[in-house]
C-alpha cells in the first residue's frame, strides 16, 4: 500500500490523456468533466469527475483545461552568448547557414561553468513556465574534449536525457583538416563524453558533416553504449533521414527537405521525425510538411531546438501555433507530438500521456480546451505546472 498522500485534481473542463483506450476513443484519449487522482509522483487515475476515487487531499482544477507537460525532445541550452547581431542581418536578408555555430563556440569556451550553468537554469525555468515538464539538452557549443565532457557534466544535473554533440560543427581549430576532427570526436573526446550522456547526435548537413562522417561518429557513440538521434535534412535534401533509419536512430530531426524515400523510411522503421518551427519561423526557411508525413504514418514529434542561433525560443506552445497554422497539423496532432511525440523520440513511456502509472507532470491551461493552445497563438495560457506530482508553477488568473 501506498505510503504517500493522495491528490484529487477535480473540476477539469476537458483532460487530454493521450490514451485512446479512454474518454472519447481518440489518441488524445479526451475526458469532460474529468478527474485524475495523483500518488505521489505517479497517476493513478484517471476518468470522469462523477467516478472519482476518494483522496487524502483535493484541488479543484477551476474548469480549465489540463494536458501532459510538454515533453522537448531537442533543445541546445548549455552556452554563452548572444546572436542578436545575426538574427538581425538574417532578417535584413541575409541567408542562414550552418557557420553561425562558431560564434557561439567562441563564446562558450570563455564562460566559466557557473555562467554556462546559471544560463540553463534560466532557460529551464522559462522553458517549465510555459508546461515543458521533460526536456532533452546537447553539448556541440565547445568542440574540444573539455569542453564538452564540461557541457554534458552541467547538463546531467538538470536532466537524464543528455546528448553528446561533439560533432555540432568541425571545430574551427581542425577547419583545415576536417579528418582529424572526427577522429577526435570519436576518440578521445567521445571517451571523456560517454559516462554523462545517454543520446550520441550529429549534424548531417552542408557545411557539417557528411553521411561517412556521420556515420562514423553514431557508430563510435553506439559502440560506446550512446543511442543515436540525427539532425537530418535541415538545409538541404542529404543522407540524413536514412541513415538515421538504419541506424535505428530515436530522432530524426528537423526533416524538412525529404524525398519519397526518406517519408518511407520513416515509415517503415522505428525513428521518429522530429519537426522544429521555431528553426523555420527564425530562419524564414521552408517550413517542414508534417501533414506528409502524418499521411504516410510517420511518428512526429514537435520541439523547440531552443539555441542561441537558429530558434531562440524556448516555448512548446509557440511552436505548437506554428505547427498548426503553417505545417498542416490539426490542433490534436499538434498537441499530441509535443506531448506523446516528444516521449517517443526519447524513448519514454512514462511521460507525454496522463494514465495510470506514468509520472504525475500536467499542464493546467487558462482555457476551456487545449485547442486554444494553438486558438490563442503568443497567450500565456499555462497557469499552472505540476511535476512529479509537485505544483511547481501558479499563476493567478
Amino acid at each position: 500500500m501506498s505510503t504517500t498522500k493522495t491528490t484529487l485534481v477535480s473540476n477539469i473542463g476537458s483532460l487530454v490523456t493521450n490514451d485512446p483506450t479512454v474518454g472519447d476513443g481518440s489518441p488524445l484519449g479526451l475526458i469532460e468533466d474529468a478527474a485524475l487522482l495523483l500518488d505521489g509522483e505517479t497517476v493513478a487515475w484517471v476518468g470522469r469527475a462523477a467516478d472519482a476515487p476518494q483522496a487524502d487531499e483535493s484541488y479543484d482544477a477551476g474548469g480549465r483545461a489540463v494536458v501532459p507537460g510538454f515533453v522537448d525532445s531537442h533543445s541546445h541550452l548549455v552556452f554563452a552568448g548572444d546572436r542578436t547581431q545575426e538574427f538581425n542581418a538574417r532578417m535584413s536578408g541575409r541567408a542562414y547557414s550552418a557557420g553561425g555555430i562558431r560564434t557561439t563556440v567562441a563564446a562558450t569556451r570563455a564562460a566559466t561553468d557557473e555562467e554556462l550553468e546559471a544560463n540553463l537554469v534560466r532557460y529551464l525555468d522559462e522553458a517549465l513556465r510555459q508546461g515543458t515538464t521533460t526536456f532533452e539538452t546537447k553539448s556541440g557549443y565547445g568542440l574540444t574534449v573539455e569542453d564538452e565532457a564540461r557541457a554534458l557534466r552541467i547538463a546531467a544535473r538538470h536532466t537524464d536525457e543528455v546528448t553528446y554533440l561533439g560533432a555540432h560543427v568541425v571545430s574551427p581549430d581542425y577547419a583545415e583538416d576536417p579528418a582529424a576532427y572526427v577522429a577526435l570526436v570519436t576518440g578521445e573526446m567521445l571517451d571523456a563524453c560517454a559516462p554523462h550522456a545517454r543520446w550520441v547526435d550529429v549534424f548531417c548537413e552542408k557545411g557539417a558533416f557528411d553521411g561517412d562522417q556521420a556515420r562514423a561518429v553514431l557508430t563510435a557513440g553506439m559502440a560506446k553504449g550512446l543511442t543515436p538521434r540525427v539532425h537530418a535534412n535541415q538545409l538541404t535534401y542529404g543522407p540524413g533521414v536514412q541513415l538515421a533509419v538504419e541506424l535505428d536512430a530515436a530522432s530524426a530531426d528537423h526533416c524538412t527537405h525529404l524525398t519519397q524515400q526518406d517519408v518511407d523510411a520513416l515509415a517503415s522503421g522505428n525513428t521518429v521525425a522530429t519537426l522544429l518551427p521555431g528553426a523555420e519561423f527564425s530562419t524564414r526557411a521552408e517550413w517542414p510538411d508534417a501533414r506528409r508525413l502524418l499521411d504516410a504514418g510517420v511518428t512526429v514529434a514537435l520541439s523547440t531546438d531552443c539555441n542561441p542561433g537558429s530558434s531562440f525560443t524556448s516555448s512548446m506552445p509557440f511552436c505548437i501555433a506554428l505547427a498548426v497554422r503553417d505545417m498542416g497539423m490539426t490542433p490534436d496532432e499538434a498537441l499530441w507530438s509535443a506531448t506523446a511525440g516528444g516521449a517517443a523520440a526519447l524513448r519514454r513511456t512514462d511521460i507525454g500521456r496522463i494514465a495510470p502509472g506514468t509520472r504525475a507532470d500536467l499542464a493546467l491551461l487558462d482555457a476551456p480546451s487545449h485547442v486554444h493552445l494553438a486558438y490563442r497563438p503568443g497567450v500565456p495560457l499555462v497557469t499552472e505546472v505540476w511535476r512529479r506530482g509537485v505544483q511547481v508553477v501558479r499563476r493567478t488568473r
